[in-house]
């Protein structure tokens, strides 16, 4: 189901930028952190996602399970070119 919203560009910085309501992005399937592309055809605008939303490091460590992947352990003794 499509939504339509009017709204107003406003000046961000060297830059003019628009919110996209909860409404449309959610229409869209757009979800924070998505990356997003740009680009201006004729005399409109298109946005669309071209990936998945990138994790914060907190996500990412929150989502790490040592088990599954195995975690990092140091070498007791030497090994390869270390022994002499």
């Amino acid at each position: 189901m499509s939504k339509i919203a009017t709204l107003t560009l406003q000046q961000w910085g060297n830059s003019l930028a628009v919110r996209i309501p909860a409404a449309v992005a959610k229409s869209a399937r757009f979800k924070v952190g998505q990356p997003v592309e740009v680009s201006a055809q004729d005399s409109s605008v298109l946005i669309r996602p071209i990936g998945e939303p990138r994790l914060t490091l907190a996500q990412k460590l929150a989502a790490f399970d040592p088990g599954r992947h195995g975690g990092e352990e140091m070498a007791a003794t030497r090994v390869g070119n270390e022994v002499f």
